[in-house]
């Protein structure tokens, strides 16, 4: 299988997006993917700000589980079919906070099953989060995941090789991987990845941008010697600065 590699764009704007979009083509090379999170406080939805992405790029939205109406039809079906569109990455998705939006009591692994069920020609990927849980009920998590007809994983931002080997060691064979990181570069940013995400830091990591070129750079080689992707998010880090020159 060859290596794949993503770049997380954020829909925050159509200009935004587009201007990050130049910036991929222009500076990161390497790059033959983007994913696009799904954000309830920006207008732009996943799935549409995949479409400024094709055809240059195979794009991959995020689906939030709890977004799906069980009673009605999957309302981005026809917009995947209409820009090829060929691959999705279900996320549980949290209820907004204000309650402004209708949310429904559909499971992630209930939305990779009808996914799998009703549109068959996309290909689902499920998360992998190695901070929420312990190492047997995350395993077991993703088991279910694959019955429900994913095809592999997105995995939440790792910023240890030794975690990400002990998680490689757990996944059943034949699973496709996109193994992530991101950019930490300032100190309320690493405050968040500790108390919201319970992130496991190793002693060496410094929130600078050295660290976490090498670092990418590490993730890129792991995923590539297991025949796997990586993906990258920048976060307060400009594209170039923080991949230029690495992928």
């Amino acid at each position: 299988m060859t290596s794949r590699v993503s770049i997380e764009l954020v829909p925050r704007s159509r200009s935004g997006l587009r201007a990050e979009l130049a910036a991929v083509a222009a500076h990161l090379p390497g790059v033959d993917t983007v994913n696009v999170p799904d954000l309830t406080r920006f207008s732009t939805r996943s799935w549409q700000g995949c479409a400024f992405a094709r055809p240059r790029y195979r794009a991959i939205p995020h689906i939030r589980a709890v977004d799906l109406n069980p009673r009605e039809p999957l309302a981005m079906a026809a917009h995947l079919d209409e820009h090829g569109l060929d691959e999705v990455l279900i996320v549980s998705g949290d209820a907004p906070a204000d309650m402004s939006a209708r949310v429904y009591d559909v499971s992630t692994v209930e939305a990779i099953r009808r996914f799998a069920r009703e549109l068959p020609q996309v290909r689902v990927y499920a998360g992998l989060d190695p901070y929420r849980q312990s190492l047997a009920r995350e395993r077991d998590y993703l088991a279910r995941k694959l019955d429900a007809g994913a095809i592999g994983f997105f995995t939440q931002p790792f910023f240890d090789l030794r975690l990400m080997q002990t998680y490689a060691d757990l996944i059943p064979e034949g699973a496709q991987v996109w193994w992530g990181a991101t950019s930490i570069t300032e100190e309320p940013t690493l405050n968040y990845w500790r108390a919201r995400n319970h992130a496991v830091f190793p002693r060496s990591f410094q929130p600078t941008l050295e660290w976490n070129r090498a670092f990418a750079a590490q993730v890129l080689a792991f995923a590539g010697e297991r025949s796997q992707h990586a993906y990258f998010m920048p976060v307060r880090a400009d594209i170039r600065g923080y991949l230029g020159g690495i992928v």
